[in-house]
């Protein structure tokens, strides 16, 4: 730690999907820019204080459409509390990692939630739009590998 703290690192550059790297951003003291696709259930959105609408955007796996009826609403509303339930199971580990460290009861939310700029590898091309902040930005896709053009088709009218 002590050859990491003396390397001058200006900031951390890290997936938060594992708390390594928002850890040793926090304990070197740099700013954590966020690369990632997403994290489960939500919590990038989460930590990022985003207004979450599940009555208007569709839950993850939920099958639910753009335009929803009122019983798909209903459906999306209750997926949305039993995943906020089932989070609460998966991040209990990382929660314990991070208020180990850190103390005062710091959950892996609020320390994720000092990150300073998010790389969001995904656009509304494939996902709902939502609410986002603006230290939140779309880099869709930046995975793509450079594919041959489209073929040219011609449209005759008779």
């Amino acid at each position: 730690m002590s050859q990491l703290r003396g390397g001058g690192f200006d900031l951390m550059l890290t997936d938060p999907f594992l708390p390594c790297g928002p850890i040793l951003a926090r304990v070197l003291s740099i700013p954590a820019v966020y690369f990632l696709r997403g994290l489960p259930c939500e919590l990038d959105l989460k930590a990022n204080q985003c207004l979450l609408l599940p009555s208007y955007v569709s839950v993850f796996f939920s099958g639910n459409t753009g335009t929803m009826t009122f019983p798909e609403r209903v459906k999306n509303m209750i997926m949305s509390f039993v995943e906020s339930y089932m989070c609460k199971i998966i991040y209990v580990h990382f929660d314990d990692l991070v208020s180990r460290y850190f103390g005062d009861n710091m959950t892996y939310k609020d320390l994720v939630s000092h990150g300073a700029i998010w790389l969001l590898r995904y656009d509304f091309t494939f996902e709902w739009p939502r609410p986002v902040m603006p230290n939140m930005v779309f880099i869709g896709g930046i995975n793509c590998a450079k594919k041959a053009p489209l073929p040219v088709v011609s449209m005759c009218m008779h």
